[in-house]
């Protein structure tokens, strides 16, 4: 299928969602890969990991771009040879990207129970108590991670932790949106996040904050 969904967050600035249902064979037609993508691919044991990889260069294609306008620094961050930013991310058959004209970070999950087992990893869990539900705890801690995964993507900064140096105001599921904090080396910084669930999957994305929030 095409474009699963497509999201104008403001004027320089969108989301490309893929449902990947097509085989690796039709994905892969007519994409030509940088020879260093090429390698990568070709080392996936996974075929669902091997068709992600080829229906992202749908996504860039969707957003103007071609492989070779991409490129990975020594954190593997990946890069535009524009003036563009872009954030990549892949869970199961979801794949997303964001394109902006600021550093921006994204992330898809799928909502599953493991997420449980590893939350005390990331989030003080004693924060979730008010929660109805097991399912309503598995969706906020979803969204909890997507967030500080879409902030980490933006600073690239090893040994930035996601318990003790990422924050995430709390929120309501109908807000779709919270703000993130992060103090770490030097750094203070303020994110605005987004967030959207569909199909059992939630897809979070994170942009430095239009103006300094207060916790």
């Amino acid at each position: 299928m095409p474009l699963f969904k497509t999201i104008t967050v403001d004027e320089g600035t969108k989301v490309f969602i893929w449902k990947v249902e097509e085989t690796y064979e039709w994905l892969a037609e007519g994409v030509e890969l940088t020879e260093h993508c090429q390698q990568r691919v070709d080392g996936m044991k996974s075929e669902i990991h091997r068709r992600g990889f080829m229906s992202i260069r749908h996504l860039m294609a969707e957003a103007g771009y071609k492989d070779h306008d991409l490129y990975y620094d020594d954190h593997g961050k990946p890069h535009l040879r524009d003036d563009k930013y872009i954030s990549i991310t892949h869970s199961f058959n979801f794949t997303a990207i964001i394109v902006s004209n600021k550093d921006v970070g994204i992330d898809i999950e799928k909502q599953r129970e493991k997420i449980l087992k590893i939350a005390n990893k990331f989030t003080p869990l004693d924060e979730y108590h008010t929660l109805a539900n097991e399912d309503a705890l598995i969706r906020k801690l979803t969204i909890v991670w997507g967030a500080k995964e879409s902030v980490y993507k933006i600073l690239a900064e090893p040994g930035c932790g996601f318990l003790q140096h990422i924050n995430v105001i709390d929120f309501d599921f109908d807000d779709y949106k919270t703000t993130t904090h992060v103090r770490y080396n030097g750094i203070d910084r303020w994110f605005d996040v987004k967030f959207m669930e569909f199909e059992n999957f939630t897809c979070v994305y994170a942009m430095p904050s239009k103006s300094k929030a207060k916790a």
